[in-house]
């Protein structure tokens, strides 16, 4: 759909990302790259102002509090990702956790991101953006479930260190 833009996928699995390097071999895609790493190295891939978007797509919600910082739209993950992003760098967030679409949305509020999309269906919510009518394998498997899948894209713009959660106990 976009020629002119370069993507990288980036996952630890090497299974992942050999399927996808097939099908974009396959469809003779040639802006297409992939890089196996665990995501805490990213900042080793790419240089300041390099990157225009980031779409995380279903990711492990890890969901446990302990896990928190291991969410890949923690502020520790956004503040890596503000290290390479272009000024006014976009998040994408596409996931049937409500859970992490919960925190993610309440993240960015606490940090004041300036928010272009948010919807808690989006298929529900009559959106007509080819890019997000793109379903995964998996996705279709969650919209048979009855599982609504969830949208926010936000900015990563601010210079402001950001804040993350801190919970307590009762």
């Amino acid at each position: 759909m976009f020629p002119e833009k370069n993507f990288i996928g980036i996952d630890i699995k090497g299974a992942r990302l050999w399927r996808g390097a097939k099908t974009a071999h396959e469809e003779g895609m040639s802006n297409v790259g992939f890089v196996r790493t665990r995501i805490e190295n990213i900042t080793s891939f790419f240089g300041a102002n390099e990157v225009s978007e980031i779409w995380i797509t279903f990711p492990d919600p890890q969901l446990k509090r302990i896990n928190s910082m291991k969410r890949l739209t923690s502020s520790a993950f956004l503040s890596l990702y503000k290290t390479f992003l272009k000024p006014q760098g976009l998040v994408h967030l596409k996931t049937d956790s409500q859970p992490l679409h919960i925190y993610t949305r309440s993240l960015v509020e606490l940090n004041n991101l300036k928010v272009h999309s948010l919807t808690n269906n989006l298929y529900g919510s009559g959106t007509e953006d080819p890019i997000l009518s793109i379903k995964t394998f998996y996705e279709e498997q969650f919209l048979e479930q009855g599982l609504p899948i969830t949208y926010i894209c936000f900015e990563l713009s601010n210079d402001q260190p950001l804040i993350e959660f801190k919970y307590q106990r009762t």
